[in-house]
């Protein structure tokens, strides 16, 4: 039955349902589907946006800059993950964005630091190359439709923790004309964790290829 010229089913449509988002929040596997962009995810694009300023600081010899620059990143870093728990708004965006940004922020410092021959480069080979190796397993893991495991681990954590010490207390201490030897015992963790990180997850990813059904 039509009723005033409207269609029956449009009667009872929700006008703010035409044009936006479902007024019903939708979970799947514990992440909204629904607003990508909020305060969280904005926050780690934000951090992606300042790599380049970081390196511009730098490159020009304006450690003290660079060094606040990246403090606010790795601010914005704990908020966001703080925020998507809090507010309940973790997204499959914000899944593949915040690592991606804490890559790109670590992997750019290194390679900057190496430029500006403040580290040695065997150091930022090595730092790159597990970065590398986890990107190819993981892209290989999704051509060959392989389940692999992607929760962090401790020495996942850890060596995240290590590498952005250093990076921190090297800028620190280059501004501040402090021998930079100093740090050496850090050095030596940093390496550590990040040599049993990287074997870690390439067992675990060999451990998850060998449980996974053929394929038909």
């Amino acid at each position: 039955m039509i009723i005033g010229g409207v269609p029956p089913s449009l009667q009872l449509v929700d006008k703010r349902t035409i044009g936006y988002y479902d007024a019903s929040p939708r979970q799947v596997g514990g992440m909204s589907k629904r607003h990508s962009m909020n305060i969280p995810n904005s926050l780690t694009i934000l951090r992606i946006l300042l790599v380049p300023v970081i390196i511009g600081f730098m490159t020009y010899g304006s450690y003290g800059f660079a060094l606040l620059t990246l403090l606010l990143a790795g601010l914005t870093d704990a908020v966001d993950g703080y925020l998507a728990r809090k507010l309940n708004q973790r997204t499959r965006l914000g899944t593949l964005l915040d690592p991606l940004a804490d890559k790109l922020l670590l992997t750019s410092s290194f390679i900057s630091l190496a430029v500006l021959h403040l580290v040695p480069s065997w150091l930022v080979i090595l730092v790159v190359s597990r970065d590398l190796m986890l990107l190819l397993g993981t892209v290989v893991a999704h051509v060959t439709s392989t389940p692999i495991t992607v929760t962090p681990t401790f020495l996942g954590k850890g060596t995240t923790l290590f590498q952005l010490s250093y990076v921190l207390l090297t800028i620190l201490l280059t501004w501040r004309g402090i021998d930079r030897s100093t740090i050496t015992p850090l050095v030596v963790l940093m390496v550590g964790f990040t040599l049993a990180s990287g074997f870690h997850y390439l067992y675990r990813g060999y451990r998850d290829a060998n449980a996974a059904p053929p394929l038909s």
